[in-house]
């Protein structure tokens, strides 16, 4: 990819998502940092530009269409483009979150933000991605999405989760979908699992950085064309469906 690449990092304020655009940064690309928060996402925005990163801001809350909508024309009057989709923003309201003991209202805002949020933002950066050379997109997936893993005992990733966990796996089964859709138009698509890495997501009890989290994602993100679409993805390779 060439100097002028660019990224879009949804939920890069802080944790995994701004060690990704760190990352990405450092690459020479210009990222832009999406954030719900505006104030937080400037602050992030300045962090990174002292770094000597060219960052900017994108305000964007996943969860609204007007937000969304908004962002794809901040990218698009940018002129510059838009190479890479980093879709890293999620949340998991709770841990644990028995499935009998659920709240419908926590699995809506939990499939909105991890699910349907991806979609719209995918959805709506598509038509300038489109346009890249070397066009990607990458889901923040994690190992509590894997059925294998949540089936075979011995294998079983964060306990029990009827509200999070299952999000993961409905975007892992979404992206097969984009994945087999945009087959041949060169955008490849792929599934990022961080590791356990410490972020507030989970009281900051993972045994990762937060850099070490954006590995695989920063990988993902700069596939050569011939790379892989459509997997699934940690620091030691494929992980099993």
């Amino acid at each position: 990819m060439n100097e002028k690449t660019t990224a879009l990092v949804t939920g890069a304020n802080k944790g995994i998502g701004y060690e990704i655009a760190a990352g990405l940064g450092a690459l020479g690309w210009s990222v832009g940092v999406g954030a719900r928060d505006e104030q937080r996402g400037a602050e992030a925005v300045a962090r990174l530009r002292a770094s000597g990163v060219d960052a900017f801001a994108v305000p964007l809350d996943v969860t609204d269409e007007a937000s969304t909508a908004a962002a794809a024309r901040l990218i698009e009057e940018r002129g510059d483009g838009l190479d890479v989709l980093v879709n890293n923003a999620g949340i998991a309201e709770g841990w644990p979150d028995n499935p009998t003991a659920l709240d419908p209202e926590v699995v809506r805002r939990l499939v909105d933000t991890n699910v349907i949020g991806v979609i719209r933002v995918t959805n709506a950066m598509l038509p300038v991605l489109r346009r890249s050379a070397h066009p990607r997109i990458v889901n923040q997936s994690s190992h509590v999405a894997s059925l294998t893993f949540q089936t075979t005992p011995g294998s079983e990733r964060g306990g029990i989760s009827g509200g999070y966990t299952p999000t993961k796996t409905y975007l892992n089964a979404v992206t097969i979908q984009y994945a087999k859709e945009l087959k041949d138009t060169g955008i490849l698509i792929n599934l990022a699992c961080p590791g356990y890495v410490a972020t507030d997501l989970n009281g900051f009890q993972g045994s990762l950085t937060p850099a070490q989290g954006a590995a695989t994602s920063i990988r993902l993100a700069t596939l050569p064309d011939d790379g892989p679409s459509g997997q699934f993805f940690d620091a030691d390779g494929v992980v099993p469906w």
